[in-house]
């Protein structure tokens, strides 16, 4: 439908409907803009989500439970997400915002240019019927003035007092006013033929041109949009295949979650290589009562396990076992820190052997690094030592003796780690030996290893089986190696007394770095027990060396520090 056609005559009312169209399409430019702040925003906010959420330390120091790398995982498809928020809002600015704004300043031209025009052709269609009715009035007035003269000269030429020269002259008057009004016709006439020529070209040729012209831009105006309104769905439809990709990557980070794996690694990284501690043996209050009549009624303890336990202590502190039992457990309560020692001492068996076989790589690959250097050092010597005008072969020497310095020092490094690391595995597979022997006989004193991770050279620090129970050794039966305790006297300075320990049993001391002692001897502690199942002490002639905790009672000084 044409609007030359149909709305010849509403030139000021499309004027309107055309600023109406550009005005909707800047409308809806201002609504793609907030649109595509609202993406970059948003991207901007998951940007800065997933970078207050992702690990600030080092991959080295990162938990490897599947859990946490499965966040972290999601975290990366998030932030992948995030970027494609931003191609969306890069898209809709280019695009659809941007063409909008280029192609509303094109209409605001083009609507300027035919408006001008219709304006121009009314204004000629304007003057020439000013023209025309110019003529017109021009027309009637010599018409008038035409009727005018006729009466008078009529009027004359009746008169019988009128003189022959005044009805001459009334009769050229007529004459000149009809020639006049005949001319005015025929101007009239031209300038109404004109009129009505100009006016049917305007409504027939000029105003349905400019008006086609109007209806050709806002129909093009209409085609824009609806290409936009595509182009602002295909902006994020475009991206959906990628955000398909990365939600997916979230849902196998999902199935990544291994909780077996997670549990794995929680005792691996925590696994210390101790035993449990073993049962507490039952202290029989009642030895020295007298069994006359009521011998069965006073103790419940089975006559062979009576046997078996050994002689009685001749006095015991119910309270000293169990509570020192207790100080070494820490089951939920918080440990002491040990201090860091250069051979991860302070560490329990398994996690110094880690920590030790960590440090011995990483001097491994210093080293290799290092020979790679002198490898390259002695090419370029050799290439100087041929080649003397390339440079000072001497100049290089000091660089290798820097070098091969190095190289010494790293080999001692790692020699003295892998001795500690043979030293920790040899422990733990004589373990299991120690354990197994220890079932079979039940005459050792009990072990017992501290939960926090204290660990010495020691293997008598190597947990006992838990069925053991404290009993006085027998003659002829085994007692745990000593062979280790060699070691610890070879400090010049004595320590210092701590405490003191009575006797509870008879000990006989025949493995090396042990200590003789009698029934309800009192001997001066020196050095407590560290969670091996031994105490050092000192007898009051000046002999040293270790004895079962479970063979003692101990009293601690208050002020250890002192002799």
């Amino acid at each position: 439908m044409s609007w030359g056609t149909e709305l010849w005559d509403q030139f000021d009312n499309l004027d309107k409907h055309t600023q109406w169209g550009i005005d909707f399409l800047e409308r809806y430019a201002k609504f793609v803009k907030e649109r595509l702040d609202i993406e970059q925003n948003y991207a901007k906010q998951l940007r800065t989500l997933v970078k207050k959420y992702c690990p600030k330390r080092s991959k080295d120091e990162e938990p490897r439970f599947t859990s946490c790398l499965s966040f972290y995982s999601v975290l990366n498809e998030l932030n992948d997400y995030a970027g494609q928020r931003e191609v969306v809002a890069e898209e809709m600015t280019h695009k659809v915002y941007g063409e909008l704004m280029r192609y509303s300043q094109d209409l605001k031209a083009e609507r300027k240019h035919h408006l001008q025009e219709g304006r121009k052709a009314q204004q000629h269609l304007d003057h020439c019927w000013k023209l025309m009715e110019n003529s017109k009035r021009k027309f009637e007035r010599e018409c008038k003035e035409a009727e005018k003269s006729q009466i008078t000269f009529d009027r004359l030429d009746n008169d019988i007092n009128a003189t022959k020269s005044e009805v001459e002259k009334a009769k050229a008057q007529f004459y000149l006013r009809t020639h006049m009004a005949d001319e005015s016709k025929n101007e009239y006439a031209a300038q109404l033929q004109n009129f009505n020529g100009e006016q049917w070209k305007h409504f027939n040729n000029a105003i349905p041109h400019i008006f086609k012209n109007l209806q050709d831009m806002d129909d093009r105006r209409t085609v824009k949009l609806g290409e936009t309104y595509r182009s602002f769905a295909e902006a994020e439809r475009r991206v959906l295949p990628i955000i398909s990709k990365c939600l997916e990557g979230m849902v196998s980070a999902a199935k990544a979650v291994d909780m077996r794996r997670d549990s794995a690694i929680v005792v691996e990284s925590f696994k210390s290589g101790f035993e449990p501690p073993g049962d507490f043996p039952f202290e029989d209050f009642s030895q020295n009562l007298s069994r006359t009549g009521s011998d069965g009624t006073i103790s419940n303890t089975p006559k062979g396990d009576r046997d078996r336990e050994g002689p009685p202590p001749s006095r015991t502190d119910p309270k000293h076992p169990m509570s020192r039992t207790k100080n070494k457990l820490w089951l939920f309560g918080k440990k002491p820190k040990a201090p860091s020692l250069e051979d991860f001492s302070h560490l329990p068996p398994e996690q110094r052997r880690k920590r030790l076989q960590q440090r011995i790589d990483e001097l491994s690959r210093e080293l290799q690094k290092e020979i790679d250097q002198r490898d390259a050092l002695n090419k370029m010597k050799d290439v100087y030592e041929k080649n003397p005008q390339m440079g000072d072969p001497t100049s290089l020497q000091p660089k290798i003796s820097e070098t091969m310095c190095n190289m010494e020092k790293l080999r001692s490094e790692i020699h003295k780690n892998e001795t500690w690391l043979s030293e920790v595995e040899g422990k733990q597979s004589s373990r299991g030996d120690r354990r197994h022997s220890a079932d079979n006989h039940h005459h050792t004193p009990i072990g017992r290893e501290s939960p926090e991770g204290s660990y010495t050279d020691d293997t008598s620090q190597e947990h006992q089986t838990p069925q053991q129970r404290p009993s006085p050794p027998k003659p002829g039966q085994p007692h745990p190696d000593m062979h280790e305790f060699d070691d610890e006297f070879d400090d010049d300075d004595p320590l210092p007394v701590i405490g003191h320990c009575k006797a509870l049993y008879s000990f006989d001391g025949q493995n090396e770095g042990t200590l003789v002692m009698a029934e309800d001897e009192v001997l001066y502690v020196i050095e407590e027990d560290k969670g091996d199942g031994w105490t050092r002490a000192r007898k009051q002639n000046g002999g040293e060396g270790y004895v079962p905790t479970s063979y003692v009672e101990i009293t601690m000084e208050r002020n250890s520090k002192g002799s």
